[in-house]
């Protein structure tokens, strides 16, 4: 079931990442619960949206691809216990330096992301 559930995550991970990266809302929005909120820091900035307010400003922006970026993100660590987890992910794009923190959760068979913290490492 662990391995199963790893998979899984991995998968709805790269999804978050493509969106992201790709500027994909569609497939991005898939990957949050609808009740998600944001937090985090950009430069000393406080930042708290909605999960809507935050596919806005997605879809808002010129995508990393769209700047020629290359796709460098990656998973650092995921814990998993039962229905509950924790992904750390680096997030290296549009000239920041994120590390985001995923809190996950199975819900009617699929994992989604329920909350999301993010903070920017100079």
């Amino acid at each position: 079931m662990y391995k199963e559930n790893l998979e899984e995550i991995e998968k709805l991970i790269t999804n978050y990442f493509e969106g992201i990266f790709y500027g994909n809302v569609t497939q991005l929005q898939s990957c949050f619960h609808e009740n998600a909120y944001i937090y985090g820091d950009i430069k000393g900035v406080e930042y708290l949206k909605s999960i809507n307010e935050y596919l806005d400003g997605v879809n808002n922006r010129q995508s990393p691809n769209d700047l020629n970026e290359s796709l460098k993100m990656k998973i650092i660590g995921i814990d998993i216990i039962g229905k509950i987890a924790m992904a750390k992910l680096h997030v290296p794009m549009l000239g920041y330096n994120y590390y985001d923190y995923l809190s996950l959760t199975k819900i009617d068979d699929d994992w989604k992301i329920v909350n999301k913290i993010f903070t920017h490492v100079a």
